[in-house]
């Protein structure tokens, strides 16, 4: 493939340039994601998964955490207890509620 390059405006050499790195990257991934099927095959023949010959762990998904906590002025508005506290709690607080008389 030959471009002249001096003759593109500098908009075209910049939508030029991008649609290279793009490529780039393109390729780069598919590069990784053929080699990393290729070791997972090798690692399953051998009896082990690839995370486990990593050490990478596959991650731990968290459930959202359950309400513990309703604003007296609009049940809606809830809190976990996890995390900063919202005003409401705050402010409730201040005027010396206690967590329990809020508590779900």
């Amino acid at each position: 493939m030959n471009v002249d390059l001096n003759s593109l405006s500098l908009k075209e050499l910049k939508d030029l340039q991008s649609q290279v790195a793009k490529a780039i990257a393109g390729f780069e991934d598919r590069r990784k994601k053929e080699l990393l099927a290729e070791l997972d095959e090798i690692a399953k023949a051998r009896g082990f998964s690839l995370a486990e010959l990593t050490g990478v762990s596959t991650g731990r998904k968290r459930s959202p955490s359950v309400a513990k906590y309703a604003n007296p002025a609009n049940p809606a508005d809830t809190w976990s207890g996890r995390g900063r506290k919202p005003r409401w709690f705050s402010e409730a607080l201040a005027k010396g509620k206690k967590p329990e008389d809020m508590a779900i």
